[in-house]
Order: structure tokens, then C-alpha cells, then sequence
């Protein structure tokens, strides 16, 4: 009688949700469910430079200027800074410098943190050991003034710390080199550096409000940095703070529990199971935008215009390794947002003859919408100009590079490994970048032709012509009579890659050129681009900033990676394509400027240091209930637009958890039938029993 109570009970209580990964007490809240699939390495905005970390990183901290969110191409507006700043050139002895003052905005205050409580300054390892969270401590909270950005432009040649971007940072802030020496001698183990006792040349205070940055030359770029959280204020009592003996230990430190005067604080740190970011009680609100690029309104992105951000009061972030899991959580409401992996694609996206991508009857009977965007991006097959064979600016090596670049495919390769998720590169520049070009005008007519309004890739018989002109007629040397070995150099990533081998050998078979792969790790391939002994390979690009120079310096001859260990890793040089890339970078965009682009991607294409590529597209799913999603690949700091219906997730998942209760119905009543009789039986035994002897 007791299983069958319980069954009972079970199936009354069929109308609750029994996979529900979160609290019963979280539901119907204010909260944003997404995920972050790699570990967090650093928070610390000196340090941090990685995707994953900007998740984090980007809603925390606030730099002078942001991106707009929903204007295109990419438009920086102020974000603590009053406007934005317009350097002054200024001559002193013979030399032009470029002079930066930044005002900031009043009334703009940090999160409330441990730090601003004096007392908290003097804590002994005992204590520190008792805490679960330097939250549990007093809280405090002050005014940002501009003391606070000059710290953290020092903090990047800070001897303890591995900036990212000191290097090039110190070619153009003046004094910044010497200014890492310096701190290199005053630094000792074991002792708070206080970085406001050393003063940098270059960064200045000229008011509570204003400081000032100094650059040797012309970079019409810096202002692009001010934008990312290397250039975010840090208060020296929370940098004071974390260097207390007993922190390190217990990971209390800005590279765990980031300071800054953004939307939201770091709340909770699991960085390989959960992270969770709160809304800072002491943000000064920001209004949504009011305006955005053609198409915006009706898709209800400006509904919130003039409206207090953030939106959101916490947002909850779970770390998903597999796609699979990820993708079903999505699919159960569980997930406000998701991209789609190949093996997921089928089912989210079915694609026209045409092209076009729009979501399965499936998803749009589930409310949910399909962003897609060309990310700033691109991959590319380089080919290394120290390599005797296929590098260099002999006529020779430039049409057999030619010919690759015809008979590698790269629509069949976006089409086999892809989805179809990606656009060919006819230029460095990635789409949505100044100095790009659309349609027939952007068409690489070395290895396409303009056909039916489309860009079609030219014959195989183009190619095997320029091999032959190359010297290899049939895939062998004219001299020799020997075939022709081209190596490419790879990463190992697991079974897939015999697929992609295959697909890059039948590339080469077209012009009966032999191929031979070299896989290595990660490291040992990074350190063949250093020395410059590779001779094909692939590697990718993702801007920093959405200008031209950001990818035409790839190709730059002193920012050769074997060379001068730059970013340039196919070791190309021209004289005027580097002549032309010093007048463009400091050109500001105009028609000139697209003048001296069109002419530096004409040479590209002519001696095809890159034999191809594509730019990726990004696919992203947004539930109904999540409003003001909008792809941005630029800036990640977009949680504070973000709004969700908690009440209509609810009911969704509700609608879309349902269990499923009739195998419980079914084992009741087999249960029920198989009793009967029992019951029966064991009633007429004791009333047999009952009855008296005669």
C-alpha cells in the first residue's frame, strides 16, 4: 500500500518541471541564463585579452570610450569619458608627438567593494584564510577621478604582471619603456609597489576629471584602444587590498575578482563550473540607445530607447564543454541564447538554393529568431616569403602562388566543414571594415570572374596555364623533371582532421602538385612561425579595432613574425606596399584613404602572399523572451542592453518540460491489476482462518 501511495503522490505531482538545472527559488526572476565553454585565465584588465574573458571583463570594467551597439559599420561614442578625445600634434625638438586629453564624466562612483574600507587594509593571514568571498567583508564604495586610468596605464609595465600589449603600447607612449626599468628596480618580493610614487612621462594628471596620454608620432588608431579594458580605471586601494599577504592563496585577486565602475560585479567565481555576474548597486545608470542602422526598429531593437540600463539584475553563466548538452538545454528554455554547431545546424537552419539561411519550421514555431552576421575575422592558407619554392617576388614563385589560389576552393570547403557559415576573402580587409569592398567592384580577379551578378572562381585551366608559366608544367619541375612537394604545416585537433587532410590533398591533386601535411601541437607549430620555417600553413585573424590597419599590418614587412617577431606570419615585404601602408594608417577614412587601400590590395592580390580564405559567419539564436539581442563582434560589453520576460520563459519551459507521465500511469495500473487478486487471495485466507474449528 505504501509504493502504491507513493506512486499516487507521484503522479500528482507530474505538473512541476523535474529537469529544471536551476533553483526552484531563481524561478520567474530577472535573470540571464548563458554559458562560457573555456576556463578564465585572467580578469585583471592589464592582462586579459582572450574571448572568453571579455564575457566577464567587458561588463565590469569601463574604459573611456565604448562602441555603439547598434549602429554599422562599428561607431565609437564615450562611455565614462565626456567626449571623445581629438589629439593635438605637437613639435618639440624636432619631433611630433600626439597629445591626448581625456575628460571624465562626475558622478561616476566603483563598485562597492573591501577595498575602500581602511580597516580592511590591515587584515592578517588568519582572517583572510576565514573568508569564503572578500564580499563577506565591509563594503565601501568612491568617486572616480582620473587618477584612477593613470594606475592602470602604468600597471601595464608593471614587472609582476605579462601585459599583452605593453610592447606596442611602449613604441608610443612616451617614457612607457624606460618606465617598466624603472619599476623592474623598485619592485621587492613580497611588498605592495605603489605605482603613484613613480610618475610615467608620458600619462599625466591635469585635473581630478582630466588626465593626459602623450604618444611619440601620429597613431589616429590609440583612440580604438581606449575602448578596451586595458585602458579601464583600477583604484590603488583594491590593488593595495589584494596584495596583502594570505590573498594569493585564497585567489583574492584582480586576475579573480575584477574592480571596476561598470553595470555589474563579479558576484561568484567557479570559472570551471559557473560564474555569476550581479548588478552593481552603485552604477549610474546608463540610457539605452536611441537610434541604430536601418531595419533596428522593426525588429524592436529601439523599444527601450532612453531607458535605464541595465535591464537584467544577475546574470548566471554555466560552463559547457560539449555542444551536444549545451544545445539541449537551449532547445529546453534553459539557455537564453546559443550558436549553432555543425551537428546542431540541421535542425536550427535550412539553407536556399540561393544561399540565404532561415530557421526550420521547428524554431520559428518556438518564437525563436536568427541573427547572423560576418565576424571581423579571417582565416587564411599563408605562404611563407623566406621559403625558397613557394615564397618570394620572383615572377616564378608569384604564379604558382597564383595557381594555388585558383584551385584551393574555398566555397567547398565553407560548404563540406562549415554549413556554409563563412564568405571567401577576396581582400585582407573583413567586411563591415572601412577600405572593404562589395559585388564585382571587391572581386579578386586573379582567381574569380564576374558572372550572373555573382563571383564565380575561375577554371582549373587557368591555374594549371600559371603553374606551366610558373615553371611546373603537370606538377613538375620543366629543369628536373621532378614533381613538385608543397608541405603545409598544421595543428593536431582530433578525428576530424583525416577529413580535412583529405579535402587539402585533392586541392593540390587538381595541378598534380604533391602534398604533405605537417601536424604538430599547438606549440611546436607557434614556434615554426617565430623561426620562419614553415612554408604553407593556416592561421586566422580577429580585429582588435574595426580599422583597416588592424589588418593590412599583417602583411606590413616590419611586422615580420620570423624577422621581428610582429604579427606579419607570412614574412611578406614589398617596398610600396609598405610605403602605401604608412601613409594609410595615418590617413583618417576618406576617399583617399579607400584610394590608397584599393591600391595595397591590388598588390596583395597580385603576389597572393595569402593563397585565399574566408571570413566566418556567425550564427546566433535568441530565445523570445530575451529582447535587444543584437550580434556585436567588436565589443562584448552588451550585457547591460539585454532585457528578459522571466513570466514568459517560465511558461515556455513549462510548456516545453512537460514530463511525460503515462509510463507511470501504465506501471500504476499493471500494479493496481496484479494486486487485485493478491488482495483476494490473502481476504479469503484470513477468513478461512477466522472460522472456528468443528
Amino acid at each position: 500500500m505504501r509504493l502504491l501511495l507513493f506512486l499516487l503522490a507521484f503522479v500528482a505531482g507530474c505538473g512541476e518541471i523535474w529537469n529544471d538545472p536551476y533553483p526552484a527559488a531563481d524561478r520567474g526572476k530577472n535573470i540571464l541564463y548563458s554559458v562560457f565553454a573555456d576556463r578564465p585565465k585572467h580578469l585583471d584588465p592589464a592582462q586579459s585579452y582572450a574571448s572568453d574573458e571579455a564575457i566577464f571583463t567587458r561588463q565590469v570594467y569601463e574604459p573611456p570610450l565604448q562602441y555603439h551597439y547598434l549602429k554599422r559599420p562599428y561607431e565609437l561614442i564615450p562611455l565614462t569619458a565626456a567626449e571623445i578625445p581629438v589629439p593635438r600634434l605637437v613639435e618639440r625638438n624636432g619631433a611630433t608627438y600626439s597629445v591626448y586629453d581625456i575628460r571624465i564624466k562626475p558622478g561616476i562612483k566603483f563598485q562597492p567593494h573591501p577595498g575602500f574600507v581602511a580597516a580592511n587594509l590591515s587584515l592578517d593571514r588568519k582572517s583572510i584564510a576565514r573568508l569564503g568571498s572578500p564580499y563577506e567583508l565591509p563594503l565601501a564604495t568612491r568617486d572616480l577621478d582620473a587618477d584612477d586610468y593613470i594606475y592602470e596605464i602604468k600597471r601595464l609595465a608593471h614587472p609582476h604582471l605579462h601585459s599583452p600589449i605593453f610592447g606596442l603600447m611602449a613604441e608610443y607612449i612616451v617614457g612607457l619603456k624606460e618606465y617598466a626599468s624603472v619599476l623592474q628596480k623598485a619592485a621587492q618580493p613580497g611588498q605592495w609597489l605603489d605605482l603613484r610614487e613613480y610618475p610615467l612621462e608620458g600619462v599625466t594628471r591635469v585635473d581630478a576629471q582630466t588626465y593626459r596620454i602623450t604618444l611619440k608620432g601620429r597613431y589616429p588608431q590609440f583612440v580604438y584602444w581606449l575602448a578596451m579594458p586595458f585602458f579601464a580605471p583600477i583604484p590603488w586601494e583594491a590593488d593595495r587590498f589584494f596584495e596583502q599577504p594570505g590573498m594569493a592563496e585564497k585567489n583574492f585577486t584582480l586576475d579573480w575578482w575584477p574592480v571596476g565602475t561598470g553595470p555589474y560585479m563579479l558576484a561568484e567565481n567557479d570559472p570551471n563550473a559557473r560564474m555569476v555576474l550581479a548588478r552593481n548597486p552603485s552604477f549610474r545608470g546608463e540610457p539605452y540607445p536611441s537610434e541604430g542602422e536601418a531595419g533596428d526598429a522593426e525588429r524592436g531593437l529601439l523599444a527601450d530607447a532612453g531607458k535605464t540600463m541595465p535591464f537584467i539584475d544577475r546574470a548566471v553563466y554555466t560552463r559547457e564543454k560539449e555542444g551536444i548538452p549545451l544545445w539541449n538545454k537551449f532547445m529546453q528554455g534553459y539557455y537564453d541564447s546559443s550558436g549553432i554547431g555543425s551537428e546542431s545546424f540541421d535542425q536550427a537552419v535550412r539553407v536556399s538554393m540561393e544561399g540565404d539561411a532561415a530557421l526550420t519550421p521547428d524554431m520559428e514555431a518556438r518564437g525563436i529568431r536568427l541573427d547572423t552576421t560576418i565576424a571581423p575575422t579571417i582565416f587564411y592558407l599563408g605562404a611563407n616569403w623566406l621559403d625558397p619554392v613557394i615564397g618570394g617576388n620572383s615572377e616564378r614563385s608569384r604564379k604558382l602562388r597564383q595557381a594555388l589560389a585558383i584551385a584551393v576552393d574555398w566555397e567547398e570547403q565553407l560548404s563540406i566543414f562549415y554549413n556554409g557559415r563563412g564568405v571567401p576573402s577576396h581582400s585582407p580587409v573583413a567586411p563591415g571594415i572601412f577600405g572593404y569592398r562589395d559585388g564585382a567592384e571587391g572581386m579578386n580577379p586573379v582567381t574569380h570572374e564576374w558572372m550572373d551578378g555573382k563571383a564565380h572562381r575561375r577554371p582549373i585551366e587557368a591555374a594549371k596555364k600559371l603553374l606551366a608559366e610558373a615553371g611546373y608544367p603537370d606538377g613538375r619541375d620543366a629543369k628536373t623533371g621532378q614533381p613538385l612537394i608543397l608541405y603545409l604545416d598544421t595543428t593536431s585537433r582530433g578525428p576530424s582532421d583525416k577529413a580535412m587532410i583529405d579535402w587539402w590533398r585533392k586541392q593540390f591533386a587538381k595541378l598534380s602538385i604533391q602534398f604533405e601535411p605537417r601536424q604538430t601541437d599547438w606549440n611546436r607549430f607557434q614556434e615554426k612561425l617565430r623561426k620562419g620555417s614553415t612554408q604553407l600553413f593556416v592561421v586566422g585573424w580577429s580585429a582588435d579595432y574595426p580599422d583597416p590597419e588592424n589588418f593590412m599590418f599583417l602583411l606590413h614587412g616590419p611586422q615580420s613574425r620570423a624577422k621581428n617577431q610582429g604579427e606579419n606570419a607570412s614574412n611578406y615585404t614589398s617596398p610600396e606596399f609598405d610605403a602605401l601602408f604608412d601613409r594609410m594608417r595615418n590617413t583618417p577614412n576618406s576617399p583617399e584613404r579607400q584610394q590608397v587601400i584599393d591600391r595595397m590590395t591590388e598588390i596583395f592580390r597580385r603576389d597572393a602572399p595569402w593563397i585565399g580564405g574566408f571570413h566566418p559567419k556567425n550564427f546566433g539564436l535568441f530565445h523570445s523572451w530575451l529582447g535587444n539581442a543584437k550580434a556585436n563582434e567588436i565589443s562584448d560589453n552588451k550585457l547591460k542592453y539585454l532585457r528578459v520576460d522571466p513570466a514568459k520563459r517560465e511558461a515556455m519551459r513549462r510548456e516545453w518540460n512537460k514530463p511525460v507521465v503515462w509510463p507511470a500511469i501504465l506501471i500504476l495500473f499493471l500494479l493496481l491489476v496484479s494486486i487485485v487478486p493478491a488482495v483476494r487471495t490473502y481476504r479469503r485466507r484470513e477468513q478461512m482462518a477466522a472460522r472456528p474449528a468443528s
